[in-house]
Parts: C-alpha cells; structure tokens; sequence
C-alpha cells in the first residue's frame, strides 16, 4: 500500500501521517511507502516502520503531479488548498491552487493508468443561503465564496473522473476542525477554534461574530478518522453520488463559550473578547447550520456528540490531559 498525501504540512496532513505511522496499515493493507508534499516540507511521523518520502513543490505546476504519481500510490489524500478567506482576497491564487491544482491531481492519475483512491477534501462552504435546516446530502450547491465555488468544482470533478473509470473518489464535506491545535490560519472560520485555543493558552482571543452565529464542528482527531475510514470504504457501497457531508456537531459560538465555561471556568471564558468583523460576518453569514448526515452515518462515519466532548479532545490531544487554570 502506496499512500500520498497532499497538504502534508498542514495540520490535518501530520496528523494524519501520525495516525498512519501509529497504525502501520490503511485499508486493510501494510503501508509500504508514505509520500508527504506541500509548498514547505512537512515533518515526517515519528516510528514508522516504512519509509516516508518528503516531497515539496508548485501543486499545478506542469509536470509536478506526474512526478509525484510516478510510483503509483494506491491512495491520495487531496488535502491541499487556499483557505477561505485567502481564497476570497487572492481570487487567482485560489482558483489556482483549489480548482487547476485538483485538476491537475485527477489528470496525472488518469495519465497513470491505475486508478488510484483519492480522498478530496471538500467544505461546507459548497453551500450558501437561504438553506433549510438541517441541511440534507441532496441538497444543491450554491456557494457564496469563491472558496465554496472552488470546493464544488472540485466535488464535480471528483466525480465526473470516477464515473469515467479514471479514480475512484469520494469528495468529504468535512465539517469546520475545531480546535485546531497552533497558530491561526487565514480561514474565515479561524475564530471558532480562537475562541477556545487561545483562552486555555492564557491568551485573549477576539470574537468577530455575534453569539447566536450557528455552525457544524468536528474535533481533528474525528476528521483524521473521517480520512481513515474512507480509504477503506467499499466503492460499490457509495455508489454513484460521491459528495457528502461528514457527521458534526451543530452549535452555536454562545453555546461554545458556554461549554468553555463549564470545563474550564468563568476565568478563562472571560479571556474572549468582541470584536465584530465586517469581512468575517459577511462570509459567515451564507454558511450553513446543521446536517442530516444520515449517508455518512449509514457507512460507519462517527464524529463528537457535543462540543464539550470536542473541547476534551484539544485538551487530551494537545494540553496534555490538563485543563489550565
């Protein structure tokens, strides 16, 4: 088993890789070689006991996916993109990167001939308001991002490139990461793991948005499992319809600081500050609320029951266990 993933420097690429080295297998099979590339090289997992390949480079650039596919890896995890509000300031770069880099990643499998799995990392931003709530699988695509747009391509292609016997792809609506561990990203999303990152650091963290802005959550180590279970799902189970959004928990930023409160007390949730965006409310405004992820659910995808239990996570995973003072 050949595994490539792209973005292998951010966040949810190393510790994807991290879960890959603890388990030694994907899919039922031993892994026997790993290939993490991004524009900066990644940190290779401690204790694997197969070899890792740290690769860096242009993702659209002519000729760098044939490179990288050259060896045939029997699983891709299209992890790489431009972030929301990047996406939505640098509109060439997004749709650069987001639309021709996921592009170029379907062609150059089609080129090598093996048909390979690829895992592409979608967004909840593929859709925009007015929606109903919850918001079914069978729902329309009608993002109000360039981010969104991108991502729906993206799914689109995925799709289009498995029906014509190209890849077998499935593209993951992955809900927002929160909390996600170190510095803050340029995702218009960002705040919602601030809010709770940075308190539990000692740090003050800035609220852009009103408390009843209402979202879907999972945990990273849920979205590392998300990535897992898909490589080994069966193909024929999916079926034709290759986009879906992946369980969550729907909360309101209120309800997060009050599940802060409660785990680590009136002190650390002061440390929030309000302070409203213009830039950021705009783009959250059209983001979806909550999910009927009754699909996802059906083909064994789990994730957290209650963003206490997300927070438990970042303090399990990432404080050590200990909630600070």
């Amino acid at each position: 088993m050949r595994v490539l993933i792209l973005g292998g420097a951010g966040m949810i690429g190393r510790k994807l890789a991290e879960r890959l080295a603890l388990d030694g297998r994907l899919s039922g099979a031993a892994i026997e070689k790993l290939t993490l590339y991004d524009i900066v090289p990644a940190t290779p997992p401690a204790g694997s006991d197969f070899p890792v390949e740290i690769a860096t480079g242009d993702l659209p650039a002519a000729g760098e996916m044939e490179r990288l596919l050259a060896d045939k890896p029997d699983i891709i995890f299209h992890l790489a993109a431009i972030v929301s509000g990047q996406a939505e300031q640098e509109f060439d770069l997004g749709y650069r990167i987001n639309t021709d880099g996921t592009r170029a990643v379907l062609e150059a499998a089609r080129a090598a001939g093996h048909r390979p799995r690829i895992i592409f990392a979608s967004s909840l931003a593929v859709f925009g308001a007015p929606l109903p709530e919850p918001i079914g699988d069978d729902q329309a695509a009608a993002p109000l991002t360039s981010y969104g747009a991108q991502k729906a391509i993206g799914e689109l292609l995925v799709s289009d490139y498995t029906r014509k016997g190209f890849v077998d792809g499935l593209a993951l609506r992955l809900p927002t990461i929160c909390v996600r561990p170190g510095k803050p990203n340029a995702a218009a999303s960002g705040f919602f793991s601030a809010i709770i990152r940075e308190p539990l650091a000692g740090q003050e963290a800035v609220l852009p948005v009103s408390e009843d802005v209402k979202h879907w959550h999972a945990s990273p180590r849920a979205a590392v499992g998300f990535l897992v279970h898909a490589a080994a799902l069966d193909s024929a189970a999916v079926g034709p319809r290759r986009a879906f959004t992946l369980p969550g928990v729907a909360v309101t930023v209120g309800g997060q600081i009050d599940a802060l409160r409660k785990l680590a007390g009136d002190k650390v949730a002061a440390r929030i500050r309000r302070e409203p965006d213009p830039f950021v409310q705009n783009i959250i405004a059209g983001w979806p609320r909550s999910f009927d992820t009754r699909r996802a659910l059906e083909l064994g995808f789990r994730a957290e029951n209650s963003f206490e239990e997300i927070i438990r996570v970042h303090i399990e995973d990432e404080l050590g266990g200990v909630i600070p003072a």
